[in-house]
């Protein structure tokens, strides 16, 4: 049996910060308009260079993943935040993480309320003493200061017509959106946020908030977010999964990230990706799908891609 080649892009260590993210896998780029293919890239393009102001003025890695997150939250060409899948009942039910390299983690699965879940998942880390909080209330997301939004917000026609064209969510199934970033103190973090499936059923978690399974990040190792068949990346726990080849199998990044998308998702049928930084600054964005919104800035300015 053939599995789908996994596409790889590989980036060596550099002295300075690195940054780079994903709009979610499983797009098939000659499914695109030109009109949309070339949208999608200048909104790529704003997210890399959001993340990577905040490194070039020395902030921290954290800053920098949630700034490229956010703005990929706001755009409704991404499944996230404005873009959302809908649920068979019709409604945003969001999911984020933030992870950073000293072990701290925050998330928030099921959200209705905050227009950037990246930053209700970071307000869980920062606020409380938990990592996980389903559907916070709009009074504790008041409280965190965060920007709030109406279900009606979410909705796009896009989403509205991908649900009324499936019955169930093993269509349409790509979307979820990231970021790593290594900070000039060579410093990682993670973000990922997501609207889910379209048609998944409502209460429905995947990796993307489970710390281990779609977020990662160890300043010891690396800073992984991932996108794709969700329920494959829960089982095999894969974003931890490489930080372990890394750091007890003693293996080379782009090796462990190759390995780990052969045996956990195309062995298993699934398909998707995921973007991967170390401390030293070493990058690595990945896919096994026909395609993935992409980008990157080692210091050379943004470079972006979807096929």
């Amino acid at each position: 049996m053939t599995h789908p080649e996994v596409q790889l892009t590989h980036l060596p260590a550099g002295d300075g910060p690195a940054l780079a993210l994903h709009g979610g896998a499983g797009v098939d780029p000659a499914s695109l308009t030109d009109e949309r293919t070339v949208a999608c890239h200048e909104v790529l393009e704003q997210a890399v260079r959001a993340g990577r102001s905040v490194l070039d003025a020395g902030g921290p890695a954290l800053d920098a993943v949630c700034a490229s997150v956010q703005v990929l939250e706001d755009s409704e060409y991404f499944n996230s935040g404005r873009g959302a899948a809908l649920t068979t009942e019709g409604v945003a039910e969001l999911d984020a993480a933030v992870m950073t390299g000293d072990s701290r983690a925050g998330g928030v699965t099921c959200a209705t309320g905050p227009r950037n879940p990246v930053l209700a998942a970071r307000a869980v880390m920062e606020h409380t003493d938990h990592v996980l909080l389903s559907d916070p209330s709009v009074d504790l997301l008041t409280e965190w200061g965060l920007k709030l939004v109406g279900p009606e917000y979410y909705l796009t026609a896009e989403r509205q017509q991908m649900l009324a064209e499936t019955g169930s969510f093993t269509e349409y199934r790509h979307g979820t959106v990231g970021a790593v970033a290594r900070d000039a103190h060579g410093h990682v973090a993670a973000a990922t946020s997501t609207g889910g499936i379209a048609a998944q059923l409502p209460g429905r978690v995947g990796d993307t908030p489970v710390v281990g399974a779609g977020t990662w990040a160890d300043d010891a190792t690396v800073a992984v977010s991932c996108t794709g068949t969700g329920e494959l990346f829960l089982r095999g726990v894969v974003a931890h999964d490489v930080h372990a080849r890394l750091r007890w199998g003693g293996q080379a990044l782009d090796q462990a990230v190759r390995e780990v998308l052969d045996e956990y998702l195309a062995e298993r049928g699934g398909d998707g990706g995921l973007v991967a930084v170390t401390p030293s600054g070493e990058v690595v964005l990945a896919f096994n799908s026909p395609g993935m919104h992409r980008g990157y800035d080692i210091g050379q300015g943004p470079v972006t891609g979807i096929g």
